[in-house]
C-alpha cells in the first residue's frame, strides 16, 4: 500500500500536535491580525520546559508547565508591543532570538534533552488501554479527545466578552478603544492564550518523541501558517467559528498527510522547507486562481451574450 494505516495514524497523531500551533497562528493572526514570530522558540521552549519536568516524574505537570512558559513567552511578546509600541514582527524576532539562549539552559546548556525511562502522557495511556483492541490507537484516540476539548474550550473563550473584545481588537482598535476597552490588555490576554497553546504543543511533541531538541522549532511558523491556510479554505466564508476552529485542526492533519506523501515519494528531507513553502503558497494563490478563472468564465459569457443581442438587432 502506498499510505499503511501504521503511517496514516503517525501522520494524524503528529497533525493533532501541531493543530495546537495552527490554533495559536489561528488566534494571534487571523483573529488579533498580528503577525507573531516568537512561534519557533515559543515551541522549542514548551518542550524544553516539558522535557524537564517530565524527567522529574511528573509528565502531565509537564504539560501545564509548557502551557506557563508560553504564556511568559507571550506576555513578554505583547509588552513589547503595548508597552514600547514595537512592530509586532519585529517584537517576535526579538523573543524569538533571546529564547534560543534560554531553550538552552533549560535543558542545561545542551542541544539535546532526551526523555527516557520516565513515563509519559501517552506511555500512561497505552497502559490503560493494554488490554483493549484500540491498544495501538490510544496515542491517536487520546489526541483527538485532547483537541476536541481545547477546540470547544477556544470555541467558548471567543465567545465570552473578553474573547469578543480580542475579536474586536483585531477588527478596529480604535472602534475597541472608544467603547472604553483598553486594546493593549486584550492584545496582551490574546497573545498569552495563543502561546500557550504553541507551549502546550512542544509539550507534547516532546513527550511523544521522548527528546527535547534546540532546533525542534525551526520553521514552524512555516508549517503552522501552512496549516492555517489549508484550513481556512474550508472555513472561508462561514461565520461559525466552532467550524472555523475545526477547519484549522483538519488543515493541519491534511498537512501531515501531504508531507507523509512527500515522503513515500522519496522526497529528501532536506527538500521539506521548499515542500512546506509551496504548500502555503498553493493554498494562498488556489482560492484567488479560483475566482479568476469564474471571473473570466462570466466575462467571456457577458461578452458572448452582448454579441447575440447586437446580431439579434442588426
Amino acid at each position: 500500500m502506498f499510505i499503511t494505516p501504521e503511517i496514516l495514524q503517525t501522520a494524524l497523531e503528529v497533525g493533532l500536535i501541531y493543530s495546537l500551533v495552527a490554533l495559536s497562528l489561528f488566534l494571534s493572526f487571523s483573529i488579533l491580525n498580528i503577525c507573531d514570530l516568537s512561534t519557533d522558540g515559543c515551541y522549542t521552549l514548551g518542550c524544553a520546559v516539558g522535557a524537564v519536568v517530565t524527567m522529574s516524574g511528573h509528565p502531565v505537570l509537564a504539560l501545564v508547565a509548557g502551557m506557563a512558559a508560553g504564556v511568559c513567552s507571550g506576555f513578554v511578546t505583547a509588552f513589547l508591543q503595548t508597552r514600547f509600541h514595537v512592530q509586532s514582527i519585529l517584537a517576535g524576532i526579538i523573543v524569538n532570538t533571546g529564547l534560543y539562549t534560554i531553550n538552552l539552559a533549560v535543558m542545561g546548556f545542551s542541544s539535546n534533552y532526551p526523555i527516557f525511562g520516565k513515563p509519559t502522557v501517552f506511555s500512561m495511556i497505552k497502559g490503560i488501554g493494554k488490554s483493549t483492541q484500540w491498544k495501538g490507537w490510544s496515542p491517536l484516540l487520546l489526541l483527538a479527545v485532547f483537541l476536541a476539548l481545547i477546540c470547544l474550550a477556544l470555541r467558548w473563550f471567543l465567545s465570552t466578552r473578553l474573547g469578543l473584545s480580542i475579536r474586536a481588537t483585531g477588527d478596529s482598535p480604535a472602534m475597541v478603544r472608544a467603547s472604553s476597552i483598553n486594546p493593549a490588555f486584550t492584545i496582551t490576554v490574546g497573545l498569552c492564550v495563543a502561546n500557550a497553546m504553541t507551549g502546550l504543543a512542544g509539550a507534547l511533541v516532546g513527550q511523544y518523541n521522548k527528546t527535547s531538541d534546540i532546533n525542534l522549532g525551526t520553521g514552524m511558523v512555516t508549517i503552522a501558517l501552512a496549516s492555517l491556510i489549508i484550513g481556512e479554505s474550508f472555513s472561508k466564508k462561514s461565520q461559525n467559528m466552532l467550524w472555523r476552529i475545526i477547519s484549522v485542526v483538519i488543515g493541519s492533519c491534511l498537512y501531515r498527510v501531504i508531507i507523509s506523501i512527500a515522503l513515500r515519494l522519496n522526497v529528501p528531507t532536506e527538500a521539506f522547507k521548499l515542500v512546506s513553502a509551496l504548500i502555503v503558497c498553493i493554498a494562498i494563490v488556489a482560492p484567488q486562481t479560483k475566482e479568476m478563472v469564474s471571473f473570466e468564465r462570466r466575462k467571456h459569457a457577458g461578452m458572448e451574450r452582448h454579441v447575440k443581442d447586437t446580431e439579434g438587432r442588426q
